[in-house]
């Protein structure tokens, strides 16, 4: 629920944590087919055209969102700033008007780049995980973990993983083709943010427990046929990309999967995927290994357009390596 309880947004926010990485929306062109990559939200509308961030500008959406924090417009959310207990600080750090409600415009910038300031923080960027202290022993010892394989994977051991954290990592970057997407590549220096920032259509079934298909009609006028068209709905507002939106139906965002276990407590129900379809990692894995065998499993795809085939749909992972990219990723959050 938003800051009015009865409205519920449509999707499971993403983590805030290492998505300062995040490029600017942008088609890249050097692939055999057409690629966008960047930008924040899981539909990528947070693209960093108009402030070259898209850090802060994913920070300034939630403010004006009437199913978030339904504030009315940038004035008063300068003014809510302005009555705060740390307003004298924030002059202090950018300038005795940066408050000024005459110039709230650029005021509602300096907010957003104060949240994407904190956001790039080391406290939310820690690179503390096991996973990471596993990373810089193999580095430390001449080993890429980009290049681990069923041939040298157990080279890869007393570096911090027990062996089924190693075989599941093992199979993260082959037969379960996770790295395809979530890349072990690493970045200026630091591990790997597990994502190479693109967009996929992964034929995810719709999530009949999501409260926005009961929502008002002032919001979802659509009520339960309301699909979710992802980066493609959001390019067909984009007059200088609207003619590739019907290839990008249904395509959200590879997200990092760093923290993806962290939760508040043990008993805490986590879901995934953008509509929280899935409530176990477990379930995730398994949808990816079987969702295309003849006999069907899983609910139809929420959008059938432009379904990645490629990388998943009957990965012939057993039950026994399907835990093990589990143990695995489990790995990844944060101390």
């Amino acid at each position: 629920p938003g800051a009015i309880k009865s409205r519920f947004g449509n999707r499971k926010p993403p983590t805030a944590a290492y998505g300062g990485w995040t490029p600017i929306l942008h088609l890249d062109r050097s692939e055999e087919e057409p690629l966008f990559v960047g930008g924040l939200f899981w539909d990528g509308r947070a693209t960093g055209w108009e402030i070259d961030d898209p850090l802060a500008e994913q920070a300034m959406g939630p403010f004006l969102n009437a199913l978030e924090q339904n504030v009315m417009d940038k004035k008063i959310v300068v003014q809510k700033v302005l009555k705060s207990d740390y307003a004298n600080l924030f002059i202090k750090v950018w300038s005795k008007d940066s408050l000024s409600l005459e110039n709230h415009e650029n005021a509602f910038v300096n907010i957003a780049q104060s949240i994407a300031a904190y956001e790039r923080s080391i406290e939310l960027n820690p690179f503390s995980s096991k996973f990471d202290d596993f990373w810089r022993h193999a580095k430390k010892a001449g080993l890429d973990v980009e290049e681990i394989d069923e041939k040298n994977f157990t080279g890869f051991k007393n570096f911090g993983l027990n062996d089924e954290e190693i075989k599941g990592l093992m199979l993260f970057n082959t037969k379960g083709s996770c790295a395809e997407c979530h890349v072990l590549t690493s970045l200026n220096g630091n591990p790997p943010l597990f994502t190479d920032f693109t967009f996929d259509n992964l034929g995810v079934p719709k999530n009949p427990k999501n409260p926005f298909y009961q929502a008002n009609k002032e919001w979802n006028p659509d009520g339960t046929d309301w699909v979710d068209k992802g980066l493609g709905a959001f390019l067909e507002t984009v007059k200088k990309y609207s003619k590739l939106a019907k290839e990008n139906y249904g395509k959200h965002r590879v997200p990092t999967l760093r923290n993806l276990d962290k939760r508040p407590n043990p008993d805490f129900v986590k879901v995934f995927m953008h509509n929280g379809v899935f409530s176990s990692l477990k379930e995730v894995v398994d949808f990816y290994n079987t969702r295309d065998l003849p006999k069907k499993k899983w609910p139809e795809p929420e959008v059938k357009e432009n379904i990645n085939k490629d990388e998943l749909g009957n990965l012939k992972l057993t039950d026994a390596e399907v835990n093990a990219i589990v143990t695995f990723m489990k790995t990844l959050s944060d101390r």
